[in-house]
């Protein structure tokens, strides 16, 4: 009976997509380029870039126009397939591809959908959302402009700015969502649109924290920055055993939140496995934006609160020059391929209002110094800097956007890849992860206000709702219903009921 559950699975498979083909070609169809199972470049246009996701999409279709990607748009909605756009694909559970390992989904790439449109009058950018972070950057520079966004140059726009975009600038300039004016978007009928704070406003709201379940952004106008002129990537290092780990995080957590730092300091604790077991490298990674002669002042008093250094190092340059420092390759994704990995991640966003406590910090740290440094897994912990005095991110109401947590002081990001990067990803790697955070949560009290970062989405968290959207939730499940009554842009851990 399962064979023939699956035989029959496989036929009603390659009949949609045999009638896809079809709609897809000229002069039936838009013309575009499309790759179907058993197509030469299948394999590599659905490969997702965690390797732990297997996906198996009915077609990968590169629209070159919105008005192609419209008529994709219909032709999916007509066959009753979910629609999934991907801009970079760096979702870490593969939504860009319908999400983990589901095999309905209809993947329309962004990756032609590239121009950007820089107005020096207004300080503004038309940027269409297929653009990967590192080009944006080069290309705002070519008139020493700037937004804020992650380090990672193959992340794509449009996932980017839907669920956040935290960068070391965000601290100074708020999160990529808030610099958003205006998105031409195509609904999940085809109809293309617009959304801004005087068009179509209540999905304007919607788009500015859970955007791929309401409609595929196409272009994104953002407010841009002048460069700064000059910046300093700092990074501090300590061995700390579990003791002196949890007060270091203690101490950070009561620098941060000193009424005079400054909103140019951009920083994050990074947590790596120790020289030795019952240590864990501590580190205090960030960019300084400001007077270069001020940085020294700034972090003096948290280097007096800690330990001995063990190393530190300064690396100073220009705007341009620290971008392409952090993200630790050249910005000009067209001149290498994207990479891929085998991991896990999670995410806690911490309240501000109530800090992590002893137990919580101890009982992380714990984990980190004997379990990390024993596991055969390659991890990496940051603990991303949100809020503290003078953030631009908590300034913004919380009913501005859907982007719920305006409140935080740090989002963590819990990352663990396997050995050599490759599946098959271990059970270990699962229960290592889960349980860090839990160690967390269940020594902090029972009504600690913690959230989910949605750009750091996983597949494992049961109450995703109120993690990832808390009390926005409930207003984004009745747009939803509005404007995608059948689900059509739905995914696993998205706005659905």
């Amino acid at each position: 009976m399962l064979l023939q559950a699956a035989t029959l699975s496989g036929l009603l498979l390659f009949s949609a997509a045999s009638d896809l083909r079809d709609e897809f070609t000229f002069p039936a169809g838009p013309g575009v380029t499309a790759f179907f199972p058993g197509d030469p470049g299948y394999a590599n246009a659905s490969r997702a870039f965690n390797l732990r996701f297997t996906p198996d999409p009915v077609a990968v279709v590169y629209p070159e126009t919105v008005e192609e990607l419209a008529d994709i748009v219909k032709i999916g909605n007509a066959h009753r397939l979910r629609v999934s756009a991907r801009s970079g694909g760096h979702s870490y559970i593969a939504n860009g591809l319908g999400g983990g390992n589901h095999s309905e989904a209809l993947v329309i790439d962004m990756g032609k959908l590239t121009k950007i449109a820089v107005d020096p009058s207004t300080k503004t950018a038309v940027i269409e959302t297929g653009n990967r972070l590192g080009d944006i950057a080069l290309a705002l520079n070519e008139y020493n402009f700037a937004m804020p966004h992650g380090t990672c140059p193959y992340v794509g726009l449009g996932g980017h700015a839907a669920y956040g975009g935290y960068g070391f600038t965000s601290r100074m300039w708020g999160l990529t969502l808030d610099n958003v004016l205006s998105i031409n978007l195509v609904l999940a009928n085809g109809t293309i649109t617009k959304a801004s704070k005087d068009v179509n406003s209540e999905l304007f709201w919607a788009m500015r924290g859970a955007g791929p379940s309401m409609a595929i952004a196409t272009s994104i106008e953002f407010s841009v920055y002048e460069a700064p002129a000059s910046v300093i990537v700092f990074q501090y290092n300590w061995q700390l055993d579990v003791e002196n780990a949890a007060t270091a995080l203690n101490t950070f957590q009561n620098f941060v939140v000193q009424p005079n730092l400054p909103p140019e300091f951009g920083a994050e604790i990074v947590l790596t496995r120790g020289a030795v077991e019952g240590n864990v490298s501590f580190g205090l990674t960030g960019a300084w934006h400001g007077d270069p002669n001020q940085l020294n002042g700034t972090v003096a008093p948290f280097l007096a609160a800690m330990p001995p250094l063990n190393a530190v190092t300064f690396t100073g340059g220009n705007w341009i020059e620290s971008v392409e420092f952090l993200a630790g390759s050249t910005l000009n994704t067209s001149t290498a391929p994207d990479y891929t990995d085998t991991f896990y991640a999670k995410s806690l966003m911490t309240p501000q209002a109530s800090p992590m406590n002893q137990a919580a910090r101890t009982a992380f740290m714990n984990g980190l110094a004997h379990e990390g440094f024993v596991s055969n897994m390659s991890w990496f912990f940051q603990v991303e800097l949100y809020g503290g005095a003078n953030s631009k991110i908590n300034s913004v109401a919380t009913d501005d956007t859907a982007f719920v947590h305006r409140s935080s002081m740090f989002t963590i990001q819990f990352y663990a890849s396997s050995f050599n990067n490759e599946p098959p990803y271990p059970d270990e790697g699962f229960k290592f992860l889960d349980d860090l955070v839990d160690g967390i949560t269940s020594n902090s009290p029972a009504d600690w206000d913690y959230g989910a970062y949605t750009n750091y989405m996983e597949d494992k968290l049961e109450d995703y709702q109120t993690r990832y959207y808390g009390s926005h939730y409930d207003r984004l499940l009745a747009l939803k219903k509005e404007i995608d009554p059948t689900g059509v842009f739905n995914f696993p851990v998205g706005i659905d009921d």
